[in-house]
C-alpha cells in the first residue's frame, strides 16, 4: 500500500435528517463515533449514498463541520465536493478543505451529457485540482450520471499533481484493468460497487468506498486484507456471503435501503429526503434476513 495515501477501506456516510427535514447532527455524530470503532480506514462525508445532491451549500458544509469534529486527526475524511459547474465545485472544495477535510471526491459533471468529452472532464478536474487546497479524488458513478470517465481522461488527469486517485463505481472491469495499467505510479484506484469489490482488488484496486461497509465493517475490511495478502478463496467466500446485502443497499434500493439496514443495525438513518421515498414492508424484511444471515444482527425473538 506505500505511496497510495488513499488506499484501505472507507464508507460514504448516510446523512440521517430529524422529523422536521432538517440535518440531524446528533445522529450524524453518533453513527461517526460508532464507525470509528470499527477497522474502517477513514469515512467519506457527502457521497452519493450521503445524499450529497440533495442537500443545499449551508447543509453540506455543515454535515462536513459536524463529521470533521467528531473524528481524530488520525483517520483521513474525504468530502464529496462535485457540482456541475467548475466555479462552484472549485468554491466546495475550497470550503470543505477550510473545514478539515484530508482530500475531496469529485464526481463528474454531468446534466450536459453530450458535451461531457474527455477533453471536458480534463480540462474541469484540472483546474479544480489546480485551485484545491488538499488532493483530489475524481469520482466515477455511472449508475447515477450517465457519463462515464474514460482511461484516456484517468491517464491524463493522473499526472496532475494534486489528482491523486479515482473512485470508480462502475462494474467494468476491463476499465479499472486500464485505469490501473495506465495512470500514473502512486494513483490510488479504490472500488465502489459492493458487488464487484473483490474483482476490482484482484485485479489491483488499492481499496474500497463502499455503502456496504456501512453496515458491514469488518467483513469488508476482511475482504480486501484477504485479497491484499492473496488469500483468494478467503475473499471470494467474503464476496460471496456479502453480495446478497451489497445489492439490496446498492443496485435494488440505494439509498432508501442502505438508510433502512442502519436502522435495522441501530445507526441513525432515518427516512431519505424527497424525492427519495423510503423503501416498504417487504425490502427491509429482505435487509433483514440478510443482516442476520451475516450475524450483523440477532434474529428477532417471535412475539
Amino acid at each position: 500500500m506505500s505511496g497510495h495515501r488513499f488506499a484501505g477501506v472507507y464508507t460514504p456516510l448516510a446523512t440521517p435528517f430529524a422529523a422536521d427535514g432538517s440535518l440531524d447532527e446528533r445522529g450524524l455524530t453518533a453513527n461517526v463515533d460508532r464507525y470509528l470503532r470499527t477497522p474502517l480506514t477513514g469515512l467519506v462525508v457527502l457521497g452519493s449514498n450521503g445524499e450529497a445532491p440533495q442537500l443545499s451549500d449551508d447543509e453540506a458544509d455543515r454535515a462536513i463541520a459536524v463529521v470533521r469534529a467528531a473524528m481524530p486527526a488520525g483517520r483521513p475524511l474525504l468530502a464529496g465536493t462535485g457540482r456541475e459547474s467548475t466555479r462552484a465545485t472549485v468554491a466546495a472544495t475550497k470550503r470543505a478543505a477550510d473545514l478539515g477535510v484530508d482530500a475531496v471526491l469529485v464526481r463528474t459533471p454531468s446534466f450536459y451529457k453530450g458535451q461531457m468529452t474527455t477533453a471536458a472532464f480534463v480540462r474541469h478536474f484540472s483546474e479544480v485540482a489546480d485551485r484545491s487546497p488538499v488532493p483530489v479524488l475524481l469520482y466515477n458513478v455511472t449508475i447515477y450520471t450517465g457519463v462515464n470517465l474514460l482511461p484516456d481522461a484517468v491517464a491524463a488527469l493522473s499526472a496532475h499533481p494534486n489528482i491523486v486517485g479515482i473512485k470508480e463505481t462502475n462494474s467494468d472491469m476491463v476499465q479499472v484493468g486500464e485505469y490501473l495499467a495506465r495512470a500514473e505510479a502512486g494513483f490510488t484506484v479504490l472500488a465502489g460497487s459492493g458487488a464487484t469489490c473483490f474483482s476490482a482488488l484482484a485485479l489491483g484496486a488499492h481499496g474500497a468506498v463502499l455503502a456496504l461497509a456501512g453496515v458491514a465493517p469488518a467483513m469488508c475490511v476482511r475482504l480486501c486484507t484477504a485479497t491484499a495478502e492473496g488469500r483468494f478463496d478467503e475473499a471470494r467466500a467474503l464476496q460471496r456471503q456479502l453480495a446478497p446485502l451489497a445489492k439490496l443497499v446498492g443496485s435494488v434500493h440505494g439509498v432508501p435501503g442502505l438508510k433502512a439496514a442502519l436502522d435495522l443495525l441501530g445507526f441513525a438513518g432515518g427516512a431519505p429526503r424527497p424525492p427519495l421515498l423510503p423503501v416498504g414492508p417487504s425490502a427491509i424484511d429482505a435487509i433483514r434476513d440478510e443482516l442476520v444471515a451475516l450475524n450483523l444482527l440477532e434474529a428477532a425473538s417471535p412475539t
